[in-house]
């Protein structure tokens, strides 16, 4: 099992297969950014199967595609099946914008994605429009459900709870994803690059005590899917919602994460700078044994917590550069 210096056990992997996302969420990517990475730079199928095998025969059970938009990615169910295969990966899910979701979830599904996360900020179309830079959320919420249909369990919506923007529609994202048996995710927006520093937070403290009481939510001990939210569910436990605070209660001293981006660099914490280049090295004809000792290396870089709220304009890569 791969260990940090603080003694943390690092099990889960989120791989970025790439930047480039077709909505412009105002707390991603900046407006008129083009600065992707460039095409020759990514990491292919094979560079990415060997590599994620050395990190689960170290211990990674746990792998999530992410972006960007991973369904921008040629051949994703692909690139999910070599995934899946790779003995001692049990865990293989996936997060979404869903806009093409709908025209390949089955073959996700039949490749070996078992969970997918779908970013939802809005159920009103013209707030979609604001937050996602255009007409989104019919094509969304069609590929939400095609995800559904095709037997993803569970299917997690992400909502970034922002102030003035979408904070009046948090009750009726708690009714539709209970309507339709989703888990809901809120989200404190992070500080990462102008955008992340720019959006409308607001603390989910008060939102929780608002909507335990409202919708009779109680503390949930059950784990779903090895990340840091916090879950409460409704009494007869149909439905979870659960809470993510990395700024007003950061959860730093169980962060099991770590990030590969899609040009082969490995972020050690979203709010710090730490990182590891193995795209030199798997293009240099680095042996297994050199790969091994390399992410062990790596995760001892790991720092120990992140300084969102100390130093909020230190990260100025925004969150697609990073994967999510």
């Amino acid at each position: 099992m791969l260990r940090d210096r603080f003694g943390r056990s690092i099990d889960y992997l989120r791989l970025s297969v790439t930047d480039r996302c077709d909505l412009r969420c105002t707390y991603c990517i900046p407006k008129g950014f083009k600065g992707f990475e460039e095409p020759s730079h990514w990491l292919t199928f094979d560079e990415l199967e060997r590599l994620l095998s050395i990190f689960a025969r170290l211990g990674t059970s746990r792998i999530r595609l992410t972006g960007g938009e991973p369904l921008l990615r040629r051949n994703l169910p692909e690139l999910a099946g070599r995934i899946a295969r790779i003995p001692g990966i049990r865990d293989l899910s996936l997060s979404t914008n869903a806009t093409r979701l709908g025209r390949h979830a089955q073959a996700l599904k039949d490749a070996g994605v078992s969970r997918i996360n779908v970013s939802l900020d809005s159920l009103d179309r013209g707030c979609m429009e604001q937050i996602t830079g255009r007409d989104s959320l019919e094509q969304i919420l069609e590929g939400i459900m095609a995800g559904k249909a095709a037997g993803f369990d569970p299917v997690k919506i992400n909502m970034v709870a922002m102030r003035g923007i979408n904070d009046g529609e948090i009750d009726a994202m708690v009714e539709f994803c209970i309507a339709h048996g989703f888990i809901l995710r809120l989200i404190e927006a992070m500080p990462m690059g102008s955008t992340g520093r720019d959006a409308s937070f607001m603390e989910l403290g008060p939102i929780q005590a608002r909507l335990q009481q409202k919708f009779g939510l109680q503390p949930q001990a059950l784990e779903i899917g090895g990340g840091p939210a916090r879950y409460l569910a409704t009494a007869d436990g149909r439905a979870s919602v659960g809470f993510i605070t990395p700024m007003s209660q950061h959860f730093c001293a169980t962060c099991n994460r770590v990030r590969l981006a899609v040009d082969g660099t490995l972020y050690l914490c979203l709010g710090q700078e730490e990182k590891f280049e193995f795209r030199p090295l798997l293009r240099g004809g680095a042996t297994d044994a050199e790969l091994e000792a390399a992410i062990r290396q790596a995760i001892e870089l790991k720092p120990q917590k992140h300084e969102f709220r100390e130093q909020p304009e230190k990260i100025i890569r925004f969150m697609a550069q990073t994967g999510g």
